[in-house]
C-alpha cells in the first residue's frame, strides 16, 4: 500500500442528510420506548386519571410513536376507588356500586365502593373519604365533635348482608376524629351514659360516655378479612395520636386537643375492656381519626395503601420492559419516602422495568430541601410544573396545561440526551 492517505470524495451534505443521520435513529430509538405514567391524584386539583390524560398529552407532541402505559394510582386515601376501577372495569373483575348511607354530618348520601375478584372469592374496596371525606363540604359544615363515621359501619354491614367476607379499607383523607365510635355504633356496639341512655358515637357524645356493651356486636365480622390500605403508623392516643397529629387539620382547635385526646383515650379503655382485646397502641390504630383502631379491634391487618393499590391496578405488569417511568403528587418532600405512591411507584419500576429505567417524578411543587434525597430514589429528575410564581388558585385551574407543557419539555431534554 502506498503511503499516500486515502482520498473520500468529498460530499456536500445538505440538509436533508443531516436530517437523516441525526434525527431519524433518535426518533427510532425514541418511538421504542416504552413510558409508564403511574401518578397519584393531585390533591383538590386532578385525579390519577386525569393526571395521567394531561401527562400523556404533553408527551405525545414530542414522542407521538412511544408506547405508553397508564396505571392511575393512589395510596388508600382519595382515588383509591378509581383507581382500582379504571385499572380493572375493562377485564370485567370490578363493578361500581352506590349505598346510601350517612355522612360524618348524619346526613344520608349516596356513597360509591367497589366488588371486584379477590382469588376465588368477591372482595369490597370502600374508600371512607367517599362517605367522610374531609373534601366533602356537608361533612365540614358541622364542627368535628359532631362527626362520626356511622356509615362506614352502616356500609360494612350491608356489604355483610349480601355475603361479602373480604374488605379493602383505604383509610386516608377522612374529616372524623371519633376514635371509630361511629363505625361500631352502625355494627352493633352500644354506648351509653348516665340512666344507661344511649349517646351519639361522636366526640361530644362520648364525652357522657359511662358504659360500653359489646354483646350485639355482629357476629359476621368474625369470618371476615379486613385490609386497612394506609401508611399512617400513629397510635391512637397522645403527642403522635390522632387527635394531635391530626386533628387541626379537622378543625379541631389547638386548646381542644388534650381535651379530645382524653375523651378518645377513656373511650378506648372502656371498649377494651369490654371487648377483652387492646389495640390503641398499635401502629396505625391513630389512622382516619382512630377508624384504624376499632378495625383493628375487629382483626384488621394493616398493608402499606400504596403497595396494595399497585397490585390491584396491576403495575408491576405495566412495568415489564419499560423505559421510562413518571409519577407524580401533589407536593413532593421527605415525607414522599415514607411509602407514598411515587415512591412505591418507583419501587416497583426498578423491580420490573429495562436496568436502565429512568423514574421521573413531577409534582405541583418540590420542597428543594428534598431534592437531594428524592433524587435517590428519581433517577429521572423530580420537577415542579409550576414556571414561575402563581397564585394557588390559578395553579389548580392551569394544572392539565401545566402538567403537559412539563411533560413535553422533559420529554425533549429526554430527547437531547438520547441523541
Amino acid at each position: 500500500m502506498t503511503g499516500c492517505a486515502v482520498r473520500h470524495t468529498a460530499h456536500r451534505w445538505t440538509k436533508r442528510d443531516r436530517h437523516r443521520y441525526y434525527r431519524q435513529p433518535q426518533s427510532r430509538q425514541l418511538a421504542a420506548m416504552k413510558i409508564v405514567l403511574a401518578p397519584d391524584s393531585f390533591k383538590g386539583s386532578l385525579s390519577a386519571e386525569r393526571v395521567c390524560a394531561a401527562v400523556e398529552s404533553g408527551l405525545r407532541r414530542v414522542l407521538p410513536d412511544a408506547e405508553i402505559v397508564k396505571r392511575p394510582m393512589a395510596d388508600g386515601g382519595e382515588g383509591t376507588l378509581d383507581a382500582v376501577l379504571t385499572a380493572q372495569s375493562a377485564s370485567g373483575s370490578a363493578r361500581r356500586k352506590q349505598a346510601l348511607v350517612k355522612n360524618a354530618a348524619g346526613q344520608s348520601a349516596e356513597a360509591a365502593y367497589a366488588l371486584i375478584k379477590h382469588g376465588i372469592y368477591e372482595a369490597a374496596v370502600i374508600e371512607v373519604a367517599q362517605i367522610v371525606g374531609i373534601e366533602d363540604a356537608h361533612n365540614m359544615a358541622v364542627p368535628v365533635a359532631e362527626r362520626s363515621t356511622y356509615g362506614v359501619g352502616e356500609l360494612v354491614r350491608l356489604l355483610l348482608a349480601e355475603g361479602i367476607r373480604h374488605f379493602f379499607v383505604g383509610l386516608g383523607g377522612t374529616s372524623t376524629n371519633d376514635g371509630g365510635a361511629g363505625l361500631l355504633a352502625a355494627l352493633g356496639v352500644k354506648f351509653t351514659g348516665t340512666f344507661r341512655r344511649d349517646i351519639a358515637p361522636s366526640p361530644n357524645g362520648l364525652t357522657k360516655l359511662i358504659s360500653v356493651d359489646v354483646t350485639g356486636l355482629d357476629a359476621r365480622l368474625a369470618d371476615c378479612e379486613i385490609t386497612l390500605l394506609s401508611d399512617v403508623n400513629n397510635p391512637l392516643t397522645g403527642e403522635r395520636g390522632a387527635t394531635a397529629i391530626f386533628g387541626p387539620q379537622k378543625g379541631v382547635a389547638q386548646h381542644d386537643i388534650g381535651k379530645l385526646d382524653a375523651v378518645i383515650d377513656a373511650y378506648a379503655d372502656r371498649l377494651e375492656a369490654a371487648l377483652q382485646r387492646r389495640a390503641k397502641d398499635r401502629p396505625g390504630a391513630g389512622a382516619a381519626g382512630g377508624l384504624g383502631y376499632a378495625l383493628q379491634l375487629l382483626g384488621a391487618t394493616f398493608e402499606s395503601g400504596a403497595q396494595t393499590v399497585a397490585r390491584m391496578v396491576g403495575l408491576a405488569d405495566a412495568c415489564k420492559g419499560a423505559d421510562w417511568l413518571i409519577t407524580g403528587e401533589g407536593r413532593s418532600d421527605t415525607q414522599t419516602l415514607l411509602g407514598k405512591t411515587p415512591f412505591a411507584a418507583a419501587q416497583i419500576a426498578r423491580q420490573h422495568g429495562n436496568a436502565a429505567l429512568k423514574a421521573t417524578l413531577i409534582s405541583g411543587g418540590v420542597d428543594a430541601t428534598a431534592l437531594a434525597v428524592l433524587n435517590e430514589t428519581f433517577n429521572g429528575g423530580c420537577f415542579s410544573i409550576v414556571p414561575g410564581p402563581m397564585a394557588l388558585d390559578q395553579a389548580v385551574i392551569r394544572a392539565p396545561e401545566l402538567l403537559a407543557n412539563a411533560a413535553e419539555q422533559i420529554a425533549r431534554l429526554l430527547g437531547l440526551g438520547r441523541r
